[in-house]
């Protein structure tokens, strides 16, 4: 699972500038590669610290959960955090186990697809979203037609049906959107999906990465212009943050987040909490044990609005947010400014 984080990595590194390239939608930001890109690192570099682990850990699971609170923590864009959605869910079904088989990795990849398309309040098919339904289904197939065998051989099978579809669906999604279908490009994080479960296959089987799984996807090749070339700038800007909440409470900031701007996701950090506690107990209204029993979860929040500071106090008004961030939509116009750093932080 390092190796897999490692090569991801190194690959998506390799791949954003082409990413960035034909990031087309929600918004033509053109910086889904490097969203993408320091999202996985950070996944990445959780193990760089090994007092993470009290002890050694051989628990499969145990490895992805740590990987993936890291990645929510310091998600980037809507794909880097759609990519930590599918990593936390992903460590779930694998908990406890010291090793990846077919019938897991299916379970794994099914709990993966339903918590992304469920952490977006309007998710779209033509997106990363579909090529990890695709990716998921063909797992499934593949599973139960070798009868969940949990060979080694078995799960080299599901890789490979996994990989090849996410392929088919990344092809399909330059028809499934209209902006993708008028640029001629396919969905820029389709694409990355598709390369970070092709580094799963590669780490899982010790097979190289397969070169030519790109080529002839429309605007991918180094030759092909940039498809934010005489672009209008995109009015608005991204804001994220993390946040404690009780349910009620996150589906009120859902619905006005909704109200305010679009590509609002919503996604759990880590384990529940009691809120409350000694404090609550120590309260004289009549609602002491609803307080203290309350349960609050932190959550991960995007949203993108026409103007930071609505949205901002809507967020502040349900709770106290850290880690807040927001950033343009529009391309950095200072050639000298890096892609995916064109905002600031508060």
């Amino acid at each position: 699972m390092k190796r897999w984080l490692g090569k991801a990595e190194t690959t998506l590194g390799n791949h954003s500038d082409r990413l960035n390239a034909i990031n087309i939608f929600p918004v033509a930001d053109g910086d889904t590669g490097t969203n993408l890109y320091l999202t996985v690192r950070a996944a990445a570099a959780a193990f760089v610290d090994t007092s993470v682990f009290d002890e050694p850990v051989n628990d499969v699971g145990a490895v992805l959960a740590t990987a993936g609170r890291a990645a929510m923590e310091q998600a980037r864009g809507n794909s880097g955090t759609l990519f930590a959605v599918f990593l936390c869910a992903v460590a779930e079904p694998l908990t406890g186990h010291t090793r990846l088989s077919a019938p897991l990795l299916a379970t794994a990849l099914n709990r993966a697809q339903l918590r992304a398309w469920s952490a977006l309040s309007e998710p779209v098919p033509g997106t990363m979203l579909s090529v990890l339904e695709a990716a998921a289904r063909a797992a499934g197939e593949c599973d139960t037609a070798h009868h969940r065998d949990d060979s080694n051989q078995a799960l080299g099978l599901a890789l490979d049906a996994a990989v090849n579809a996410a392929l088919e669906a990344v092809v399909r999604t330059e028809d499934q959107l209209a902006p993708l279908h008028a640029a001629h490009v396919v969905d820029a994080g389709g694409v990355g999906m598709l390369l970070i479960l092709d580094c799963l296959r590669s780490a899982v089987l010790g097979e190289e990465l397969q070169g030519e799984l790109l080529d002839g996807l429309h605007g991918y090749d180094l030759q092909d212009p940039h498809i934010h070339a005489g672009m209008p700038d995109d009015d608005g800007v991204e804001v994220m943050c993390t946040i404690n909440l009780s349910p009620l409470a996150a589906a009120t900031l859902r619905q006005r987040l909704d109200e305010l701007g679009d590509s609002v996701i919503m996604s759990q950090v880590g384990s529940a909490s009691p809120v409350g506690g000694a404090a609550a107990q120590d309260d004289d209204d009549d609602d002491d044990d609803d307080d203290a029993a309350e349960i609050s979860y932190r959550w991960r929040v995007h949203v993108h609005v026409p103007d930071a500071e609505p949205a901002v106090a809507v967020i502040r008004s349900l709770g106290d947010p850290t880690d807040i961030s927001v950033s343009q939509l529009s391309m950095p116009r200072d050639p000298g400014l890096p892609a995916g750093q064109h905002g600031h932080e508060s």
